[in-house]
């Protein structure tokens, strides 16, 4: 058997292993593992450095299906390369309930899956995250520990999304060579031709960004060889422009829309079968194209190997902190430096924005935390996410902590999400809370996939002032707190910022959102204690000596007005207590009784927050009060404008007075 024979004979397992899954399934999407599995086959049998019996070897390449739709190509070729996760039993469960097998790749599902794909472009945004963590490893611990590439493939779906040209513009200014994007170049989406919607010189783009370009005949296996080799030389990321036949192989619907996003049918199997001059029945591979494709799976066990004796006899104390970055683990003496600075607060009660409390709050973790990577999309002035331990990563220097992302939001918490797949960082960045809407996506994907990637987001209300209700979020707080998983942190003082911080830290599961004010705060936590009050996501932060008749619950920049309403109304005889409620999500978390407690009996309760309403009956009841936003913002000085709007102490005893007198 010639080499090219044996290769097709391996390419078409995953064609057939592909289509006849989606067929039994009756869902799914044929076409691109059918195009691409030549692609696949080269790649993964003669380049891609990986071991199925230590799936999460650090020095790993990483391959990234952006085009997730097309994860059979994935699964099929798992399973012929000896990763106990996908057997073919789970090839046979495909889309099913249970199995790991999703319709599109998910992360945790299953060793072999680098990053939950699907959504176009996400996956090519993970990859230069991916490839940005590896670049900042290896300039920590050196190539004896950290030298690996990270593969993407995308489809023109992916090159479409916005989210596309974010990542590889940044990707080419940082001059990230290990990346290597392959665009599986069928020219159809699901409408028909890519030319009935786009008609971009994808080369050209890709030049103009910074990165090498090769374009290959995407079924000629020589040619993905060459291409691949070329590109792990390149000084530059490399865009490898492969042109395939989606649906390669079956002769009524290869090349067609047909193909793409729809199960073939058991005629035109039948026929793809005799096409390509394959006998076997469905889910059954050639014993000898499975040892091929085993034998494949085998190929990068020496180099495992001996990368675990260089790590064997690497400097001790650079083994452990490689091994506790990997793992996720905080430094031993992080919670002490937390709350050292915390008693020191407690002495010193600073009146401070806490956008400026969180910088504060990092100069402590960024002293403590060696693999904390800043960031900033261009607003470093403004989010105050630098430190004296950030110097700027540059596309010549990656020895600094700090990442100037540009004006690419999208981009930017994509890329946190593949730098915390990546391991050994925890990335945060900074952004205004307003255009969370345009990370949303991303930040939607590090909470299904549980990953630590932390976002700053400051001007959080209508105290940004004078920028006005373009930049003034009002449903934001709402719309994050509904994301499962996601922490959403709106802190009062500086107190409550450090340990909002410390709470996202230590949430190894979870991403976390920090919205922190423009415009400064008075320190409302005058004692220490060493308990961390904001882990319970709701604390009474000022009580009253009798049985509340009323109860505050506000948040962040509020809390100060709801604490100013209850001098008042306690002034008036009427006993107040204030609860503070820095995360709705913690808070659901607690136990019955103490939710029962914090929320309590009072007659009157009402909420403060300079956002809508939405979320807040869970405290308040449906027909409790609210001070808050009910429309968008305006411009002007932020006092004028919590004036305007009736966010105020004098509104809140107001409206208590009000709903006394109803109760009355």
């Amino acid at each position: 058997m010639t080499d090219l024979e044996k290769h097709s004979r391996m390419a078409n397992a995953i064609r057939f292993l592909s289509m006849d899954a989606v067929e039994k399934a009756k869902s799914g999407h044929p076409g691109l593992p059918m195009g691409a599995a030549d692609i696949a086959t080269v790649l993964f049998s003669k380049f891609l450095k990986f071991d199925p019996n230590s799936p999460n070897w650090a020095d790993r390449d990483r391959f990234v299906l952006s085009a997730g739709h097309g994860s059979m190509l994935l699964y099929s070729t798992l399973y012929l390369l000896g990763y106990e996760d996908f057997s073919i039993d789970q090839l046979k469960q495909f889309r099913q309930l249970g199995a790991r097998t999703c319709g599109h790749p998910e992360y945790g599902h299953g060793a072999g899956i680098e990053t939950t794909t699907g959504p176009l472009g996400q996956g090519l945004g993970n990859a230069v995250g991916m490839a940005i963590a590896e670049r900042i490893q290896e300039e920590r611990f050196g190539k004896e520990l950290v030298n690996h590439y990270t593969y993407v493939l995308a489809g023109d779906g992916c090159l479409m999304e916005g989210i596309s040209q974010e990542s590889i513009s940044l990707a080419g200014h940082l001059k990230l060579k290990k990346l290597i994007l392959i665009w599986d170049d069928n020219g159809i989406t699901i409408d028909g031709a890519v030319s009935v919607s786009d008609s971009t010189n994808q080369i050209a783009r890709f030049e103009a960004s910074g990165w090498n370009t090769i374009q290959i005949d995407g079924h000629d296996p020589e040619a993905i060889e060459a291409a691949l080799t070329e590109a792990r030389k390149s000084d530059r990321p490399t865009m490898i422009a492969a042109k395939t036949t989606i649906g390669f192989g079956s002769p009524n619907k290869a090349g067609t829309n047909k193909v793409h996003g729809a199960p073939l049918g058991a005629e035109e199997i039948a026929a793809t079968r005799e096409q390509l001059n394959w006998s076997n029945e469905p889910f059954e591979v050639p014993s000898d194209v499975l040892d091929a494709w085993r034998i494949a799976g085998l190929r990068s066990a020496n180099a495992r190997k001996e990368w675990e004796q260089r790590f064997k006899e690497a400097n001790p104390e650079v083994r452990g902190e490689f091994e506790r970055r990997c793992r996720g683990d905080l430094p031993s003496g992080f919670d002490a430096a937390i709350d050292t600075y915390k008693k020191e607060l407690a002495e010193t009660q600073p009146k401070i924005a806490t956008r400026k409390a969180s910088q504060a709050v990092l100069k402590v973790i960024n002293g403590t935390v060696p693999e904390t990577i800043a960031g900033s999309a261009d607003l470093t002035g403004s989010n105050n996410t630098d430190t004296e331990h950030t110097a700027s990563i540059t596309p010549d220097d990656f020895s600094g902590r700090f990442i100037h992302w540009g004006i690419r939001e999208h981009g930017m918490a994509a890329a946190m999400n593949g730098m915390a797949l990546h391991g050994g960082v925890i990335p945060y960045s900074g952004g205004f809370l307003i255009f969370s809407d345009y990370c949303r996506p991303s930040l939607r994907l590090a909470a299904l996939m549980k990953q630590r990637v932390i976002h700053v987001m400051t001007h959080d209300s209508i105290g940004l002032g004078e920028d006005g209700p373009t930049h003034q979020p009002v449903e934001h707080f709402a719309a994050l707190r509904c994301i499962p998983e996601l922490l959403f942190f709106r802190p009062a003082d500086i107190t409550e910022t450090l340990e909002c911080w410390q709470l996202a830290m230590k949430a190894t599961d979870n991403p976390s959102v920090l919205a922190l004010t423009r415009q400064n705060l008075p320190s409302l936590r005058p004692h220490y204690e060493s308990e961390n009050l904001c882990a319970k996501g709701a604390y009474v932060i000022a009580d009253c000596e009798d049985e509340a008749t009323v109860t505050l619950f506000a948040t962040g920049s509020e809390v100060e007005i709801a604490v100013e309403a209850k001098k008042e109304l306690d002034g008036k005889g009427i006993a107040t207590r204030v609860v503070s409620v820095p995360s709705f999500e913690l808070f659901e978390q607690q136990s019955d009784a103490y939710k029962n407690a914090i929320i309590g009996g009072s007659p009157v309760k009402i909420a403060v927050e300079a956002g809508v309403r939405m979320g807040w009956d869970r405290f308040v009841g449906s027909d409790g009060g609210f001070v808050g936003m009910t429309g968008f913002g305006a411009s002007g000085p932020y006092q004028e404008l919590y004036e305007h709007f009736g966010i105020t102490a004098n509104a809140v005893v107001l409206e208590a007075e009000k709903r006394l007198g109803d109760n009355a």
